[in-house]
Formats: structure tokens, sequence, C-alpha cells
């Protein structure tokens, strides 16, 4: 196994178990661990790892609060929508093909402001 692939393994399991430092998690961040959890397991499965695991991450910092369904499943579905595109693209060639997902103003095309906010969907996931 290349070293790159363990590297990727670890910081898969190290979302999961909800133990990242925030500092090294950015948005580029989300965007490839998605990518990797989404190539190895089907939607259902890659998005409850992912959203588990920010949950975790962000109980563990006590700032459960700032987790948003809404905003962890708009994100999941629309990497996943591209992948379907270009199936068999490395990180690499997604990321270049996508540089939209990297505009953290993307949602906002879709979503109202007010919405992203709302209480509601921190819980449960909102449809524009």
């Amino acid at each position: 196994m290349h070293e790159a692939e363990l590297a990727t393994r670890r910081r898969l399991a190290w979302l999961e178990a909800g133990l990242l430092d925030p500092g090294e998690f950015g948005h580029e961040e989300h965007v490839r661990l998605a990518f990797e959890l989404l190539r190895r397991h089907d939607f259902i499965d890659a998005l409850h790892r992912f959203a588990g695991g920010l949950k975790r991450m962000t109980a563990r910092l006590g700032v459960g609060h700032k987790f948003n369904v809404t905003i962890t499943v708009a994100l999941a579905s629309l990497i996943a929508e591209r992948m379907q595109e270009t199936p068999e693209a490395t990180w690499d060639e997604f990321r270049d093909a996508n540089p939209d997902l990297f505009d953290r103003k993307l949602l906002a095309r879709s979503y109202a402001p007010e919405r992203l906010s709302d209480e509601r969907a921190r819980k449960v996931f909102l449809l524009p």
C-alpha cells in the first residue's frame, strides 16, 4: 500500500473518531475527506461516517452547536453528484475539475443565508 493511501486512511479514521485537529481541517480537507469516503462507501454510509465524525469532533471541542446537518448533507450531495460525472477521477483530477466546490459561498447559490443559519438546519436537512 502506498504511503499516500495510508495517510488518507489515517485521516479518515481520525475524522470518523472525531479526532481531527480543526486547525488542519479547513474547507478543502472537508471536501477531500468526503470525496474519499464517497469513493469507498455508498452515499448513505459515506454520509453517515462523514456527518458522525464532524458531530463527534464539534462535540469534543465543545462547539457541537456549530454542526449543521443541512450544510453537511448538501455539500456531500454535491460532491457525490460531481463524482458520478467522472467516476474514475483521482482526487487531484476531481479537485481541478470542480473549483466551485471550494468556494465557501457555493451553497448561497441555492440557499438563502437565513435558511442555512436557521436552528432547524443544524438538526435536519432543509431543502433550499
